[in-house]
């Protein structure tokens, strides 16, 4: 049943007009170096190490799409130093993308009080692209006998050039936070450009370039009361022609005032996916698990069935630090 269910998972694909773009993720402010490399460093503790885990197409897909990655950062005065480390699986052809960054952060305050800050940063690092061109069927491939079979034995006539590449990576970000803790508000904006390296990207030999994909993200933290709190927030990106937009409200509700508190949180994604989230906050770690409902034209061969990711943060020496800038409040 699976393989007929992704039979048509693809020719739906192959009907609709398809844009090239990056993995993205759909609980995307977990993740602070992958959000905006900006936010590197920024955290209330003396280091904080990230790890997050997406699962997609598990229900009409051969080989569902994975999503992996882990990240480290420290603060060091007014400077951030981080490393992000991701790994991203495709389809049957094992089409594989690696990367490792190194990032850094400047932040500095702009009034006397230190409560409008603004921090730009910078990651730098290279992307391994790989697939095993083996495992890939084509048409010409295709016989009736026997009632029909794809016949691995038969020339494909595609020439690749190479199985593998690897690529320079160089992204950018600028992030304004307000992080007054006692504040009824507290707002941020972030903005932020990656693949600035345009490289050229092909398993043939073609004049395929990487686009520049243009992030912006902004919300701003509400406390309710001293127990309770909301979050929306709007993240937009493009991609060459691709274009994407989601809309996120986000709350928080203390069960143990300053020790412990839930976390919901629930995404709309335009044309393409409902994402609700949950989790909880513990002084030094906090654990969200979401699950994509998707509302694409996919939803005939995918039934709404979508994506499952975990996040799991961990800030090290948070209630010893002090006199830290307070991280945005997200």
């Amino acid at each position: 049943m699976k393989k007929v269910k992704f039979i048509i998972f693809v020719f739906i694909l192959l009907g609709m007009e398809i844009n090239a773009q990056d993995f993205h993720l759909s609980i995307y402010d977990a993740g602070p170096l992958f959000l905006n490399p900006a936010m590197t460093g920024i955290v209330d503790s003396k280091a904080r190490i990230h790890a997050q885990y997406r699962n997609q197409w598990s229900s009409v897909a051969f080989k569902p799409f994975t999503t992996a990655l882990i990240s480290a950062d420290v603060p060091y005065g007014k400077w951030g130093f981080g490393i992000q480390i991701i790994n991203m699986n495709a389809g049957i052809g094992n089409y594989n993308v690696f990367q490792g960054l190194l990032s850094a952060a400047y932040s500095i305050s702009i009034d006397k009080n230190k409560y409008h800050n603004i921090s730009f940063g910078l990651q730098a690092g290279i992307t391994q692209k790989a697939i095993v061109s083996d495992l890939y069927s084509f048409d010409n491939q295709y016989s009736n006998k026997d009632g029909g079979y794809f016949d691995k034995t038969l020339q494909t006539d595609e020439k690749y050039t190479a199985q593998a590449q690897i690529l320079p990576q160089v992204n950018a970000g600028i992030l304004y936070f307000y992080s007054k803790q006692q504040s009824r508000i507290n707002p941020f904006l972030g903005i932020s450009a990656f693949n600035l390296t345009h490289a050229r990207e092909t398993f043939f030999d073609q004049n395929n370039y990487l686009p520049v994909r243009i992030q912006g993200h902004l919300g701003v933290r509400v406390n309710i009361t001293e127990m309770l709190y909301l979050l929306p927030k709007v993240l937009i990106m493009g991609q060459g022609t691709a274009f994407e937009q989601a809309y996120a409200l986000d709350a928080g509700y203390y069960l143990k005032p300053g020790k412990l508190f839930l976390l919901a949180g629930y995404v709309l994604r335009a044309h393409d996916a409902s994402i609700a989230s949950i989790g909880v906050k513990k002084e030094e770690y906090i654990l969200k698990f979401g699950y994509d409902f998707n509302t694409s034209t996919l939803q005939t061969a995918t039934k709404t069935y979508g994506a499952m990711e975990i996040s799991f943060t961990y800030m090290f020496g948070k209630e010893k630090v002090k006199k830290l800038r307070h991280c945005p409040r997200l």
